[in-house]
C-alpha cells in the first residue's frame, strides 16, 4: 500500500472548496433571435429529388440513346437485307451475251426499275464495257467504287444525286464466259428509310418524355409520401409546446420510430431535470423558511442576542445554499455528458489537503491508477474531500483508501474509505445522511457532508453505502460510481 505522509504546512481549506458561482453581468447584450435557429444542410426532400431527377434523366437518356440506336440500326439492316436480295436476283438473272455484254435472262419483279426517277436504281458496270443501268436512272449513272474487287457485297450511303441521299448495295461478279470483273449495284432512295427512322425517333423521344415526367411524379409523390412522418413528428412536436405534453405516442414507421423513442427519452430527462430543478427549489425556499422567521422574530423583538441569532441562523442558511448549489452544479455538469476523472489523481490531491488539516493522520492508498470514472473532476473532488475528511476526523488516525475495489464490475467502480474509529450502529447508519444529522456534536460540522455526498453520487448514477471495516474496526464507506466509457 502506498503511504501519504501528512504534512506540517497550514490547513487549505479552498483545495476542497468547489468553484465560485457567479452572476450574469448586467448589461450584458441580449442573444439575437437569429442564433437560436439551428443551423441545417439544406432541404431533404430537396436532396431526394435531385438523386431521383439525376438518375431519371441519366438512366432516360442512355437508354433512350441504346434503344434509339438498336431500332435505328434494325430498321436500317432490313433496308440493307431488301437491297442483298434485289442484288442477289441480278446476280443470278445476268448472263453474257455474244459480244461480251450483259443482259437479264428474266427481268427484275420491282416496278420501280422501270419508272424513271424513283428512287429504286441499279447498274451493271465493268471495264471496257457500257454501263447496263435500270430505266429508272433515266439520263444518270451510279458512280461505283470500282477500282476493287468485292467478293462480298458492301453497303454505303452516297449523296451523288442533288436532293436525293442514297443507301448503295454492290458487289464485284465474274460470270461465266467473261473475264471482266462486273460490279452490281442496287441504290434506293434513303428518304423511305430516313422517314421510318425519324418517326421511330419521334416516338422514342415522346414515349421516353412521358416516362420521365411520369417517374418524375412518382418520385416527388414517393418522396412527399416518404417524408410524411417527419412532418407528422414535426407537428406532434409543435402540439407538445402548446398543449403542454410530455411525450409522443403518435404510431409512427419503424424508420422514424427510434428518432420518437430518442425524443421521448429527451423529453422525460427534461422533465425529470424541471422537476428537481423544482424540488430543489422548493427544499432551498423551505430550509430558508425557518431561519427567516427566527431573525424577523428577533429583530421584531429587539432581542438582546439579536447578533448571535443573526450570526447562527445566517450560518445555517449559507450551508443549505451551499448545499443546494453543490447538487445543482451536479446535475448541470451531468447533462454536458462525456464526463471523465481519474479517481487517483483526485484522490491524491484531497490526500494533500486533508493531510494539512490532520497532520497526525496516516493514509494508505492502493488500488487501480487508471481507472476513470464518469463525473467532473471537480464534484469527484467534493465527494472523496467530504469522505476521507469525515474518516480523518472522527477515526482514530489511520484511513485506508482503496481505488477499483470490485475491479469484475464493468460498470462501476467502488472506492472503499475505512477508518479505526469507533464505527457506527447499523441502526444509525442510515439517518446520517440526512441533512443536518450528526452522531458525534462534539466536534465542529454542519451535518451536511454525507447528504452532499449521496445527492451528487445519485445525480450521476452512483451510490453510497456504510459498513464496518474488516481490516481496521471502524466505518467501511463504500462509494460505487459509473465507470467512463471507453474512448473508440
Amino acid at each position: 500500500m502506498a503511504s501519504v505522509t501528512a504534512s506540517t504546512n497550514p490547513p487549505d481549506r479552498n483545495a476542497l472548496a468547489g468553484p465560485a458561482v457567479s452572476a450574469p453581468q448586467a448589461g450584458t447584450a441580449p442573444v439575437p433571435a437569429s442564433a437560436a435557429i439551428a443551423p441545417h444542410t439544406g432541404s431533404l426532400r430537396r436532396r431526394m429529388l435531385f438523386i431521383a431527377f439525376a438518375w431519371i434523366v441519366v438512366l432516360l437518356l442512355g437508354g433512350g440513346i441504346a434503344l434509339e440506336r438498336t431500332l435505328t440500326g434494325l430498321v436500317t439492316r432490313n433496308f440493307d437485307d431488301q437491297l442483298s436480295y434485289m442484288l442477289t436476283a441480278m446476280v443470278s438473272s445476268a448472263e453474257i451475251g455474244p459480244e461480251g455484254e450483259v443482259y437479264f435472262s428474266r427481268q427484275l419483279g420491282d416496278q420501280r426499275f422501270q419508272e424513271p426517277n424513283s428512287g429504286l436504281y441499279w447498274q451493271i458496270s465493268g471495264r471496257g464495257h457500257d454501263e447496263f443501268a435500270s430505266r429508272s436512272l433515266w439520263d444518270r449513272t451510279l458512280r461505283l467504287k470500282g477500282d476493287h474487287f468485292d467478293n462480298q457485297p458492301h453497303t454505303y450511303d452516297s449523296n451523288q444525286f442533288d436532293g436525293e441521299p442514297l443507301r448503295v448495295i454492290e458487289r464485284s461478279v465474274i460470270l461465266p464466259g467473261s473475264p471482266t470483273a462486273w460490279q452490281f449495284a442496287v441504290a434506293a432512295s434513303r428518304n423511305d428509310i430516313d422517314a421510318q427512322v425519324g418517326r421511330v425517333r419521334a416516338i422514342l423521344i415522346w414515349s421516353f418524355v412521358v416516362l420521365g415526367l411520369g417517374l418524375s411524379a412518382m418520385a416527388w409523390a414517393q418522396t412527399y409520401y416518404g417524408l410524411g412522418p417527419l412532418r407528422r413528428v414535426r407537428l406532434a412536436i409543435m402540439r407538445l409546446r402548446e398543449d403542454g405534453g410530455s411525450r409522443l405516442d403518435e404510431p409512427l414507421p419503424l424508420e422514424v420510430q427510434p428518432l420518437v423513442v430518442e425524443l421521448n427519452e429527451l423529453l422525460a430527462h427534461s422533465e425529470r431535470q424541471a422537476e428537481e430543478a423544482r424540488t430543489h427549489a422548493g427544499n432551498l425556499a423551505h430550509a430558508l423558511k425557518t431561519p427567516l422567521t427566527v431573525l424577523t422574530n428577533a429583530a421584531q423583538a429587539h432581542a438582546e442576542d439579536l447578533a448571535e441569532t443573526v450570526a447562527r441562523e445566517s450560518a445555517v442558511m449559507r450551508r443549505q445554499v451551499d448545499h443546494h448549489l453543490a447538487r445543482a452544479r451536479a446535475v448541470g455538469r451531468r447533462a454536458q455528458g462525456q464526463s471523465r476523472a481519474t479517481v487517483r489523481d483526485s484522490v491524491e490531491a484531497v490526500l494533500r489537503a486533508v493531510a494539512r488539516i490532520y497532520p497526525d493522520a496516516r493514509f494508505d492508498l492502493d488500488g487501480d491508477h487508471e481507472v476513470q470514472v464518469a463525473l467532473e473532476r471537480q464534484d469527484l473532488d467534493e465527494i472523496l474531500g467530504n469522505l476521507i475528511e469525515n474518516a480523518a476526523k472522527y477515526g482514530g488516525g489511520s484511513v485506508f483508501i482503496t481505488i477499483d475495489a470490485r475491479s469484475s464490475d464493468a460498470h462501476h467502480c467502488d472506492i472503499w474509505i475505512e477508518d479505526d474509529g469507533m464505527g457506527i450502529p447499523k441502526a444509525a447508519r442510515e439517518r446520517l445522511f440526512t441533512r443536518g444529522a450528526r452522531l458525534d456534536t462534539s466536534k465542529p460540522g454542519t451535518g451536511l457532508g454525507l447528504a452532499i455526498v449521496r445527492d451528487v453520487a445519485e445525480i450521476y448514477g452512483g451510490s453510497i453505502s456504510l459498513g464496518e471495516s474488516e481490516d481496521l474496526g471502524g466505518l467501511l464507506v463504500t462509494l460505487r460510481l459509473p465507470r467512463a466509457r471507453q474512448a473508440k
